[in-house]
C-alpha cells in the first residue's frame, strides 16, 4: 500500500519560515521526480517545486528564491524549505511522486498539509 506522509506546515507570520517533509512508503516501482503542489481556497491546485532523482529542480515563479526543495533517495523523502513567507503562500501543500515504469508515470499524492501566513 503505497503511503504518502506528510509533515510540517502550520502558522507562521509574514516573512517567517517553514519547513515540510514527505515520507514514501510501500512505492515498488523507482521514484523519478518528487516535488510539492498546493491549493488556495477557491483556486486550482498549482506546482510549487519538483525535483527529480538527480536534484535538478524546479520553481514556481512566485517561490523562486524563498522555497528550496530537496530530496534523499536512500529514504524515499521529499523537503520544502519555506522562507519569506507571505500571506499569499498560505494554501494546502501538497507532496507529490512520480514512478516510472517503461515508459508508464504513476502520480501519489499526499493527504496535504495546511500552511497559514498571517500578515
Amino acid at each position: 500500500q503505497v503511503q504518502l506522509v506528510e509533515s510540517g506546515g502550520g502558522s507562521v507570520q509574514a516573512g517567517g519560515s517553514l519547513s515540510l517533509s514527505c515520507a514514501a512508503s510501500g512505492i515498488l516501482d523507482r521514484i523519478n521526480v518528487m516535488g510539492w503542489y498546493r491549493q488556495a481556497p477557491g483556486k486550482q491546485r498549482e506546482l510549487v517545486a519538483t525535483i527529480t532523482r538527480r536534484s535538478t529542480t524546479n520553481y514556481a515563479d512566485s517561490v523562486k528564491g524563498r522555497f528550496t526543495t530537496s530530496r534523499d533517495n536512500a529514504k524515499n523523502m521529499v523537503f520544502l524549505q519555506m522562507n519569506s513567507l507571505k500571506p499569499e503562500d498560505t494554501a494546502v501543500y501538497y507532496c507529490n511522486v512520480q514512478t516510472l515504469r517503461g515508459v508508464t508515470v504513476t502520480s501519489y499524492w499526499g493527504q496535504g498539509t495546511q500552511v497559514t501566513v498571517s500578515s
